[in-house]
């Protein structure tokens, strides 16, 4: 693992100024002028945990712990005046226990009334912040384009996140995603080579000159939107995908996905737990969507690892390819078009030192203009990327190059 972070710059805690709330709310979606209502969103497997705040008496739910003791408390108090907070609601609706999957309409809050996400809460909130373990980005985005809310999605949150990713000032986070977007736009393709003990294996992601979208944490208002937090990423929707790329589940088992099309066709063991490898064949046989590549992404943050794909995908270094919807990235992939509701999510595969050391991203390579350059390599920038991005980025810790 240590020659794979070879390279990788990555700042200690201590670099990063304390959380602050207000400081957060007001750079992503700028502080308010009339009286705003504020809605958080958790989820949780039983509705019942919610009565009377019960989950907080369970150490299983730090995220949505972190939701009430972080978020909504301060924004009930002091620190919500401040924001221009007339009204801030929790409700919690039930666990999807999958990325990006449309979540039961019911919700209820601490008393045990019941709404409804659709009638009673999307339309009623003028800001919505959903704090869960599972990723509802995909699906709040496209409710703000119907109600006209905004939102962030910030599941999986934990102190490393409070103390790191969400304490940046996002003006010079969006700067830094912009420069970097602008090296990676209209490109041609993407030539990703990883390695592993059983052998290299390569895919190669069009793109077709499309524009690169970068996720940067300001929704500011005027435009209803939803923001990831942490942000920081530079991603496309895929034309098409071809090759090979290697797959590590959580316990280990490493397999290769054969990518045709666009799509993944078939999983081929290469070590590890066998049947679940079949498990994916199965599901890509009754369910092809759930193969479709629809999304490549490069982080562009400098953070430390904090061990959950909500931060890590962002850090500069990494990059990730994703499987299944795309709609909330501007693709045309939804939920209607699985076979089974229960496979309609959103998968990043995330490629980081940290959570597969098994696996070395050896290069990536952008095809664009006729040229070819490499712009990482064991997830080191390469001398030509820093040059590019030297605008906004402390080039110093990142490399040796000259500019």
């Amino acid at each position: 693992m240590k020659r794979y972070c070879k390279g990788m710059f990555i700042p200690q805690m201590n670099d990063f100024p304390s959380f602050d709330l207000i400081k957060l709310l007001s750079t992503c979606f700028g502080k308010p002028t009339v009286d705003t209502r504020v809605c958080i969103l958790i989820d949780l497997p039983d509705l019942k945990e919610m009565v009377n705040l019960k989950f907080l008496k369970s150490d299983d739910f730090r995220v949505q712990a972190h939701a009430v003791d972080k978020f909504y408390n301060p924004l009930g108090g002091k620190l919500g005046k401040e924001f221009n907070v007339s009204k801030v609601d929790l409700f919690a609706f039930k666990t999807t226990y999958g990325s990006n999957l449309d979540p039961d309409d019911e919700a209820i809050d601490a008393n045990g009334n019941l709404f409804s996400l659709e009638k009673d809460i999307y339309p009623n909130y003028q800001i919505i912040l959903a704090i869960t373990d599972y990723s509802l980005t995909a699906p709040l985005t496209a409710q703000s384009k119907i109600h006209g809310f905004r939102g962030a999605t910030l599941h999986g949150l934990n102190d490393i996140i409070l103390n790191s990713g969400l304490s940046v000032d996002y003006n010079e986070i969006s700067k830094q995603a912009e420069v970097f977007r602008k090296v990676l736009t209209r490109a041609d393709s993407f030539d990703l080579t990883f390695e592993t003990a059983h052998g290299q294996y390569s895919l190669r992601i069009d793109c077709e000159k499309q524009e690169a979208q970068k996720s940067h944490g300001l929704c500011p208002p005027g435009k209803p939107d939803v923001a990831n937090l942490p942000a920081g990423e530079v991603y496309f929707v895929p034309v098409s995908a071809d090759g090979s790329f290697p797959f590590r589940y959580a316990d280990g088992t490493l397999a290769e996905m054969i990518v045709e099309d666009g799509k993944i066709t078939c999983a081929k063991i290469l070590s590890g737990n066998e049947e679940k490898v079949e498990m994916r064949n199965r599901q890509l046989s009754e369910d092809p969507a759930t193969g479709i590549i629809g999304e490549l992404g490069f982080g562009t943050q400098l953070l430390p690892f904090s061990g959950k794909d909500i931060q890590d995908e962002k850090i500069f270094g990494t990059c990730h390819v994703a499987t299944g919807r795309s709609d909330h990235l501007g693709g045309n992939l939804t939920p209607d078009l699985f076979n089974s509701k229960m496979n309609a999510s959103h998968d990043d595969i995330l490629y980081a030192p940290p959570k597969t050391p098994e696996i070395n991203v050896a290069s990536v390579k952008i095809c664009k203009g006729g040229c070819t350059h490499e712009i990482f390599s064991n997830y080191e920038p390469s001398p030509w990327l820093l040059d590019q991005i030297s605008s906004e980025y402390p080039i110093e810790k990142l490399g040796a190059v000259t500019v």
